[in-house]
């Protein structure tokens, strides 16, 4: 009864796999750089609006594969909102119990998002408890903790089998610039990184991996200076990405540069490009594109031309109430204007100067 329904999980999640197909690679050129060509992959287009629909549906095959996951176990996860969403949806359509442990400021929007999937929230109030809370409610109900942000390296075939990074190269094939200079990616489990990173030497290409942190997060002290026991008190504010720990699927090995921005960067960014694309994104893809605006001067000031890939994580639906309201930037004490006006003129101009 096991192997069997084994079969119809896994043939309900390559289903979906086939159903998902691709997401676009959008192409976009500035008047201000015009020898540096921007590429995003649109993660959010996928049926549970972010990057993490991939993740998920990974870590689900890896569980069911592992044996872990049955018929009727109850599914427990920690995390920051995406992951879950996605994880809701995958356990309801396996008919499977599912609990998100997730801290309280967590976006109104995700939490319902996952109770609309039929999963529940168990919501804490320090951060950094998540981890244990999340593997305790899984021994009480007997149930599979599906540990993100240790699984998440594991549980995706970095080799290959229409991952993330092979999408990304197999898109830009046929572009002006098909080898990117640099991949730029946000750090949340470390996972999408880790899968780029290897990739990238696995098929021995010339591009560059650039991955950016964020306030209240403890990777890029781990990678500036090798303390993998690095922390940080204080809860990231950009949903998805920053980390209190140093997770166990973060591999600064194969991250050719790290940069740390404050979070007015990162909103400030998140504006600016959601202006240009006609449509809001969230948090996440604002630190990665002020990543992409920073590499992209950096190659002009060297008189190189070339392209520049990253993502849009998920879309800015979900943040209405916080990221796109100006009283809640406002009473969270953070200033975009200044990170506003300077990417703005250097997208039409090239002039790159950091706000003081």
């Amino acid at each position: 009864m096991d192997r069997e329904w084994t079969r119809w999980a896994t043939g309900i999640l390559h289903g979906d796999a086939n159903r998902s197909a691709d997401t676009h690679l959008v192409h976009l050129e500035f008047p201000g750089i015009p020898g540096v060509s921007i590429y995003l992959k649109d993660e959010s287009t996928h049926p549970t609006g972010s990057l993490k629909h991939r993740l998920a549906r990974s870590l689900f095959l890896y569980g069911i594969c592992n044996g872990w996951i049955r018929e009727g176990t109850t599914l427990v996860e920690a995390s920051s909102g995406s992951t879950a969403v996605s994880e809701a949806y995958f356990a309801n359509l396996l008919k499977l119990p599912f609990i998100a442990v997730m801290q309280r400021s967590t976006s109104t929007q995700k939490i319902d998002a996952i109770t609309r999937s039929g999963g529940r929230c168990h919501f804490v109030d320090d951060p950094a408890s998540i981890y244990s809370v999340a593997e305790q409610l899984a021994r009480d109900v007997k149930g599979h903790y599906l540990d993100q942000f240790t699984n998440a390296e594991r549980a995706t075939d970095w080799r290959g089998n229409n991952n993330i990074a092979e999408s990304i190269f197999k898109q830009m094939a046929l572009e002006q610039n098909p080898e990117p200079d640099w991949v730029v990616m946000n750090a949340g489990t470390g996972g999408t990184s880790a899968t780029i990173g290897r990739y990238i030497r696995y098929r021995n290409l010339n591009t560059r991996l650039c991955v950016v942190d964020v306030e209240h997060s403890a990777f890029y002290e781990s990678y500036k200076t090798g303390n993998t026991n690095a922390t940080c008190a204080t809860s990231s504010r950009i949903e998805g990405i920053g980390r209190p720990r140093v997770e166990p699927s973060f591999m600064p090995a194969v991250i050719d540069h790290m940069i740390k921005l404050p979070d007015a960067a990162s909103l400030a960014a998140m504006h600016v490009l959601s202006d240009r694309l006609s449509r809001r994104v969230g948090g996440s893809t604002g630190a990665n594109f002020y990543g992409v605006c920073w590499i992209a001067a950096n190659m002009a000031a060297q008189g190189k031309s070339g392209s520049v890939v990253s993502l849009i994580c998920d879309g800015g639906e979900r943040y209405a109430s916080t990221y796109y309201d100006r009283d809640w930037l406002r009473d969270a004490k953070i200033d975009i204007e200044p990170h506003v006006k300077m990417l703005n003129a250097f997208l039409e101009t090239g002039e790159f100067h950091l706000p003081t």
